[in-house]
């Protein structure tokens, strides 16, 4: 889960906060603003997250509108899950950042 959580801005011997699962968990996608960069991050979550609504999506593009971040909050079941889930974005090769 090293991906998901960084010690690198923590100070030393201090541990990063332990996530208690089930919980609501948002996760904003970054990525080119192309026409279907959301329905894309929405297949991906709703294949992740049984319970994900994609009326909830909250999205906005970038002041010169060259990207798009995707908002999204789900019900987070375990690391897996959210490590499955960071994967598949990823290997999309249209996302930039996943938060």
């Amino acid at each position: 889960m090293s991906e998901i959580i960084s010690n690198q801005y923590l100070p030393d011997g201090e541990e990063p906060p332990k996530i208690i699962f089930p919980c609501d968990y948002l996760i904003k996608i970054i990525g080119d603003a192309e026409p279907d960069f959301i329905d894309v991050v929405v297949a991906i979550v709703c294949r992740h997250a049984a319970d994900f609504d994609p009326a909830t999506v909250n999205s906005r593009d970038s002041s010169k509108g060259k990207f798009r971040s995707v908002a999204v909050n789900i019900i987070a079941t375990g690391e897996p899950q959210l490590e499955n889930l960071f994967a598949d974005l990823k290997a999309t090769g249209r996302v930039k950042m996943v938060i």
